[in-house]
């Protein structure tokens, strides 16, 4: 590389670099970033444009798609979770207490993917009344318990769905 094309390239990311900070508060609308210099301060007869001068607006709850409910005890759902739960285990009673098919598929589908037994987790959720993400903390300190329940009842949620069809 020749000297004059060094310098040409060395011009050019000191020259993107400078328009990186002078365009960066602009375009992220961070008005704290803006140089000192450039923010003139507004007169006090306009209202700032960060206050609040209308009701807060609301917002529509956007519904979760409303799965069939399928009980804990449908075989068809039971077949899916076999391969899921541990070989020999009896499906009637591994899903005697559960209030729905999801919930039992979402226990089924924790005790898989953190190798925790399923019937103690079981009986943290159903018995002691802990939630998946609370159970799963206290049996696996290290995992991210909400991250893992999510992921549990999402899998769930499509057995459940795929047995409802």
């Amino acid at each position: 590389m020749t000297t004059g094309k060094a310098t040409a390239l060395c011009l050019g990311f000191v020259s993107a670099f400078t328009l990186g900070m002078w365009l960066g508060p602009h375009i992220t609308g961070d008005p704290g970033a803006v140089p000192i210099a450039a923010v003139q301060p507004a007169p006090e007869s306009v209202a700032s444009p960060y206050e609040r001068t209308s009701a807060p607006r609301t917002v529509a709850a956007v519904p979760e798609p409303v799965l069939p409910a399928v009980p804990a005890t449908s075989t068809d759902l039971q077949k899916r979770l076999k391969p899921v739960l541990n070989e020999g285990m009896n499906l009637s009673i591994a899903a005697k207490g559960f209030r729905n098919g999801e919930q039992f598929a979402a226990v089924a589908h924790a005790s898989r993917n953190l190798g925790v037994p399923f019937m103690v987790l079981k009986h943290r959720v159903l018995e002691e009344q802990m939630s998946l993400a609370a159970s799963i903390r206290e049996l696996k300190p290290g995992a991210d318990a909400v991250q893992e329940a999510n992921r549990a009842r999402i899998m769930a949620r499509a057995n459940v769905a795929a047995a409802a069809l």
